[in-house]
């Protein structure tokens, strides 16, 4: 096996990220990205370099940084946030409405830059006014990347970022500075970031007790077995009632069957039900 075959084993084993070797071209040349950073000359060196214990780490980040595709939008794939919106959250709050304590907590998995994170918390500081005005409701971002996450965190976005975003969320929840916009502080009491992997079996253990997870064209990176492993954790991680939100393009179909996959208008979620 080739050294550049090897680097991109050891991604695999480490991310679950799969690139199939028709797809060297790719990874490859964003290898030799961080190779140039660090002045390696070899895929050889760049190899041993990503196994060295005390390297590892901050390496495998600054790799991910560069294999990673993070485009995204405010209220990218409107019909979902419609739902999540109209459909989903009043069948939780339904649901949920003899709780002794009112409390929702949404994950965004593979969040990137944080525009869906603060998406959702657009979409559930308007409902404090009505329906959620009694819930106290916590908001998760996660990505493997920690240079999108440091965007995320600062909060600060261009006109390219808002661009399907509804003009009255706009005016109320940017603030214009600087040739572009940041979130005002009111979303920011919904909302944490952290760093984390998602084949990283141990933190996905602590991820409990989710009303509605998002996962939105991640599982793209993953081969059958990766996917499998993180549905897992996900149908773990939810509560019975709750709901997983995936990208238009992927499906759970040969993946796992026990989510019941729920039709509303222009899309499809699936549900963490107690029978199926």
């Amino acid at each position: 096996m080739n050294d550049v075959l090897k680097i991109r084993d050891l991604v695999y084993e480490e991310t679950g990220m799969y690139f199939p070797d028709e797809k060297q071209y790719y990874f490859e040349a964003r290898f030799r990205r961080r190779m140039d950073a660090l002045g390696v000359q070899s895929f050889l060196e760049y190899y041993t370099y990503l196994r060295n214990g005390q390297l590892h780490h901050d390496e495998f980040i600054n790799l991910m940084n560069e294999l990673t595709i993070n485009e995204t939008s405010f209220f990218r794939n409107g019909p979902q946030f419609t739902a999540f919106e109209s459909i989903i959250l009043p069948e939780l709050i339904e649901t949920k409405a003899d709780s002794v304590v009112k409390r929702l907590k949404i994950w965004s998995a593979g969040c990137s830059s944080g525009e869906e994170v603060y998406t959702i918390a657009m979409i559930v500081d308007h409902l404090k006014a009505t329906v959620l005005a009694d819930w106290q409701v916590k908001i998760v971002g996660t990505d493997i990347s920690q240079r999108v996450l440091e965007k995320a965190m600062d909060g600060f976005y261009t006109e390219y970022s808002i661009k399907t975003m509804p003009a009255g969320y706009r005016k109320k929840y940017l603030d214009a500075e600087d040739g572009g916009y940041r979130v005002k502080d009111c979303l920011r009491q919904y909302v944490g970031f952290k760093n984390m992997n998602l084949r990283d079996d141990m933190s996905m253990l602590f991820m409990k007790g989710f009303d509605v997870i998002f996962c939105k064209n991640v599982l793209i990176y993953f081969d059958a077995e990766s996917k499998r492993r993180v549905i897992q954790h996900f149908f773990n991680d939810l509560v019975t009632g709750g709901y997983l939100f995936i990208g238009f393009s992927e499906s759970l179909f040969g993946v796992d069957n026990r989510l019941k996959l729920i039709h509303y208008p222009g899309g499809m979620v699936y549900r963490k039900v107690a029978h199926i």
